[in-house]
């Protein structure tokens, strides 16, 4: 294996940037259409339930390949996987373009270019965090410093997205769609010239051995990585649920449509940006300060996504509610992605990890479908329920995160 040394020299600021545009342009590519599904209902002719499952099929797709995806990198190559991935995704944007462009009836395709896509965020997007890990192997500060800019292209994706979503479709409604095969075709060309992987000197590990290996990792960390697994599915449960919400309540309660409405929601999502960007920079890898911000986190997020459905007609509250929501959530992301890309060995990282994004996409997959079930009758049970989860699994960290037993484990 190289040195730490030569491999540190080669993360450019161009390697970072071109990483990094990996979760932006995954984040666009599902976030961007959250302001653009009532338009959608309107065209296609669907109900607010058939919409939300245009978010919801990339997403499922994605939660059933990742943890492939992850195996795959660690067997043949980060980028081997990643370049194709892209690939895909561009492919799937394409197809419910020219399907929303072109068909009368176009939701079945739309749904098919949205699996697609979801096929190829699954390869592409959860193999970033074990490759950071790989580039900067045993530096558990540049490490979460790097996370802490992933994660918070990812946020700012999202604070781009319904701005971007609705200005293109202002122009022509199914141009999102289209925009995102654009992005995936910028994120390949990045990839391709600026990402360097550190060459293996070792022999890629048997897939017996590495089966294995996983089950002895889940058997010995598995009651943290658990734990995290289930705040990460909490964490995107309550963003894309309330995203939702705040799309189709601005329009029917507030009458704000169109590019107005793209910039309200933007704010909450600014924050949320932010907050990552912040947290990312001064965790430093430390398991207490980690541990810590999940507390913290937690608590917030549980105490103020109570009130969500209370303040929908007051237009000021409901934003300064979902903005504490949004930032709480905002911090607690580039901590869950630290305390696993610092603490799984290099051979597993990519699996572990990918079983950690794919349990994310269960939390987005889940949100909009969810939210426009209950939302016309059971919203403030629903966003109450919810806040009680938040502390049911603040439990589980004060049981669960062992800071020491992790720190032995690592050293062991």
């Amino acid at each position: 294996m190289e040195n730490t040394n030569n491999v540190e020299n080669k993360v450019s600021i161009w390697c970072i940037l071109s990483l990094a545009s990996i979760p932006l342009v995954m984040t666009l590519g599902n976030s961007m259409l959250i302001p653009v599904l009532p338009i959608l209902e309107k065209k296609v002719g669907i109900s607010s339930f058939q919409s939300s499952m245009i978010i919801t099929s990339y997403s499922v797709a994605a939660i059933f390949l990742i943890p492939v995806a992850g195996y795959l990198s660690d067997r043949f190559g980060r980028k081997k996987v990643i370049l194709p991935s892209l690939i895909l995704a561009l492919i799937g944007g394409l197809i419910a373009g020219f399907a929303s462009w072109k068909m009368d009836n176009p939701y079945t395709w739309i749904i098919i270019g949205r699996v697609l896509q979801g096929v190829g965020a699954s390869g592409a997007m959860p193999i970033v965090l074990p490759l950071v890990g790989d580039l900067y192997k045993g530096d558990d500060e540049k490490t979460s410093s790097c996370l802490g800019i992933i994660e918070t292209s990812n946020t700012f994706g999202k604070v781009l997205s319904p701005i971007l979503g609705s200005v293109f479709a202002a122009f022509l409604w199914f141009l999102p769609f289209f925009s995102i095969s654009i992005f995936s075709l910028i994120s390949i060309i990045l990839i391709f010239f600026f990402v360097k992987v550190p060459k293996e000197m070792d022999e890629p590990i048997k897939l017996k051995d590495f089966l294995s290996n996983i089950k002895k990792t889940f058997k010995l960390e598995g009651k943290w990585l658990y734990t995290v697994f289930l705040m990460g599915i909490y964490g995107m449960l309550i963003l894309f649920g309330v995203l939702f919400f705040l799309s189709e309540n601005l329009e029917k309660a507030h009458d704000i449509k169109g590019i107005k409405k793209g910039f309200v929601l933007a704010i909450p999502l600014l924050l949320l940006c932010i907050a990552s960007f912040i947290t990312g920079r001064k965790i430093k890898g430390s398991l207490p300060v980690i541990k810590r911000m999940m507390i913290i986190c937690l608590i917030v997020t549980s105490a103020s996504v109570i009130f969500v459905g209370f303040t929908k007609e007051k237009l000021f509250l409901l934003l300064v509610v979902t903005s504490i929501v949004g930032i709480a959530i905002g911090a607690l992301l580039p901590v869950l992605d630290a305390i696993i890309t610092g603490n799984i060995k290099k051979e597993e990282r990519g699996t572990v990890t990918s079983f950690y994004s794919s349990a994310r996409f269960i939390g987005v997959a889940a949100g909009p479908p969810i939210m426009s079930l209950v939302m016309k009758n059971y919203l403030n049970v629903s966003y109450i329920t919810v806040g009680v989860l938040g502390l049911v699994l603040l439990f589980l960290v004060f049981k669960f995160v062992k800071v020491e037993d992790i720190e032995k484990e690592e050293s062991a």
